[in-house]
C-alpha cells in the first residue's frame, strides 16, 4: 500500500483538469514544475522530522543511518538553515513562491512572489490578515501589475532570492522576535515584505492601505483569535 494517500492517476488527473485545451508539450512543462514543487515538499518533509529527531537528543550519526547516508552527508544537507523556526505553512509559502517564479519564467525570487506564496496558503494568518483587508483577486491583479516580464523558459532546480526577498526573510525574523515568538509564522512574513520598505510586495500592501505598526497589531488580534478558537497558526 502507497504510504501517501496519492497515485500516479491521481496527479495526472488533476493537471488534465486543470489545463484542459493545452497541447502535450504545454503538459509536459507543467508536469516538469508539479514534480519539482513535490520535491521541494519532500525535502522540507523530511527537514521537519530531522528537526525533531534533534531536539529529541538523536546524533547526526543516527539521522543519517536513518535517511541512508552518511553522518557528513546528513549534517551538510539537514544543518540549520534560514527557514529552520519556519512554520510548516510558512515553508510551504515559500515552496509556492519558488513555483510562481518558476511557472512566470522568472529567474529569482522576488517578494512579489513570497506575496503570491502567503495567497496560496490560505490556512495561513496572512491569507487571513489580507483578506479582512481586500479580496484575494484585488491582490493577485496588483501583483500580476507588479510583476517582471515573462522570461523565456523556466529554470531547472534551485531559484535564487533577489536582495530584496533576502532582507524580507531577515526582517520576517526580526518581526517574530519583536512579537516575543518562537516560530517564524506567515503573519511573520507578511510584517517582513511591508517592511523591507522599497519592494514591490511593500508597495501593493501600502496601496493596500497596510502599516508596519497597524500590521503587527492586526496581527496580534488575529493569532489571539485564533488560539481562542482552537486553531493552528
Amino acid at each position: 500500500m502507497s504510504p501517501l494517500d496519492i497515485s500516479l492517476a491521481d496527479l495526472i488527473a488533476r493537471l488534465d483538469e486543470d489545463l484542459p485545451g493545452a497541447g502535450e508539450l504545454a503538459r509536459v512543462t507543467e508536469a516538469r514544475l508539479r514534480a519539482q514543487t513535490l520535491s521541494d515538499l519532500g525535502d522540507q518533509l523530511i527537514d521537519h522530522y530531522v528537526s525533531q529527531a534533534k531536539r529529541s537528543g538523536a546524533s547526526w550519526t543516527e539521522i543519517g543511518d536513518a535517511i541512508g547516508v552518511s553522518k557528513q552527508a546528513a549534517q551538510q544537507r539537514h544543518a540549520p538553515g534560514p527557514f529552520e523556526r519556519y512554520t510548516q505553512r510558512n515553508r510551504h509559502s515559500i515552496v509556492l513562491a519558488q513555483e510562481a517564479a518558476r511557472t512566470h519564467k522568472h529567474d529569482s525570487i522576488g517578494t512579489e512572489h513570497l506575496l503570491l506564496g502567503l495567497l496560496g496558503e490560505p490556512r495561513g494568518v496572512a491569507y487571513g490578515v489580507l483578506a479582512k483587508t481586500a479580496s484575494e483577486r484585488r491582490i493577485r491583479d496588483a501583483i500580476e501589475e507588479a510583476l517582471p516580464p515573462a522570461g523565456e523558459k523556466a529554470l531547472r532546480g534551485h531559484i535564487a532570492f533577489r536582495p530584496e526577498s533576502k532582507e524580507a526573510i531577515e526582517q520576517a525574523r526580526r518581526a517574530s522576535a519583536d512579537l516575543g515568538h518562537d516560530w517564524v509564522g506567515t503573519e511573520h512574513t507578511l510584517l517582513g515584505l511591508l517592511r523591507t520598505e522599497e519592494s514591490p510586495a511593500a508597495r501593493i500592501l501600502r496601496d493596500l492601505g497596510f502599516t508596519p505598526d497597524e500590521l503587527r497589531e492586526t496581527i496580534r488580534t488575529e493569532i489571539a483569535e485564533r488560539a481562542a478558537a482552537g486553531d493552528e497558526r
